[in-house]
């Protein structure tokens, strides 16, 4: 995962930032009657060298993320963490994603309420308000952590979809393989990064496990080395399923619409 230039508190660098936050593959992902993902429980397409059992388990897991509330914290490294409260039958939550770079750190909180999405990005928000995004002006797959639609930072099930190998590896435990060559967008890895991996993108080391009531527990991503330097893991963990997230709409007077500076910074318009 790269770690985004920071600059300056500047709609450049906040755009950096959701850059490394989770966002989607160009493909549009199944949703359930609120506008929250209701992933397939057979979204992971086994391949002739895994096992059925793990195959499902996994499917049946990333499925049920979207029946509840939960927590959800990804990290790589000491540079990057997201920290989200996601209420998922509702299409509410709440996230806070930091980056830190070589001279300077950044925060970007973003919260959604139904099909409504505020951010407060230094630079652009002051104090308490926040700026509502038109989602019309941004272009699919734009990257801002949580979105109406994808409300999971991580777009897990999309993720495990592009899984190409799985085996349970103890109880509870499994490891396999993706290919993020079909999963580019997906986790905070983009594009540009899935190429620079070449064709070690295709049999990216991955490992889960599952709690005793067979929901994810953690997921991590053993992602390639680049021009010779260890990438650091991305490590994704799931908790406190079934709590009460009290994501709630900002009142009218703390809300102000994004400038055209933030939709081009964005790729949008």
């Amino acid at each position: 995962m790269r770690t985004p230039r920071l600059a300056g508190l500047s709609v450049a660098a906040a755009a950096a930032a959701f850059a490394m936050v989770g966002c989607t593959n160009g493909t549009t992902p199944v949703t359930s009657a609120s506008g929250t993902p209701a992933a397939s429980a057979a979204s992971i397409a086994p391949t002739s060298s895994a096992d059925p059992a793990a195959v499902k388990a996994l499917s049946d897991a990333a499925a049920a993320l979207g029946d509840t509330s939960f927590k959800m914290t990804m990290t790589s490294g000491a540079g990057f963490q997201l920290t989200a409260d996601i209420d998922a039958p509702k299409g509410n939550g709440t996230a806070e994603m930091s980056a830190k770079g070589a001279n300077t750190a950044l925060t970007v909180k973003t919260l959604l309420f139904g099909q409504d999405l505020y951010a407060q990005i230094p630079g652009i928000t002051q104090g308490d308000t926040w700026t509502h995004l038109d989602m019309a002006r941004l272009p699919d797959g734009a990257n801002i952590g949580l979105k109406p639609g994808q409300i999971d930072p991580a777009n897990t099930a999309n993720l495990l979809s592009a899984t190409t190998n799985a085996q349970m590896s103890g109880e509870g435990s499994y490891a396999g393989t993706l290919d993020l060559t079909k999963a580019a967008g997906v986790a905070g890895v983009d594009k540009v990064t899935v190429d620079g991996y070449g064709a070690d993108a295709q049999k990216v080391p991955f490992e889960a496990t599952l709690t005793k009531d067979s929901r994810l527990d953690t997921l991590t991503l053993n992602l390639p080395a680049v021009n010779n330097t260890p990438a650091q893991p991305l490590v994704i963990k799931y908790s406190d399923y079934g709590q009460t997230v009290t994501a709630q709409r900002p009142p009218a007077g703390q809300i102000t619409e994004a400038p055209a500076s933030v939709y081009t910074a964005l790729g949008g318009k």
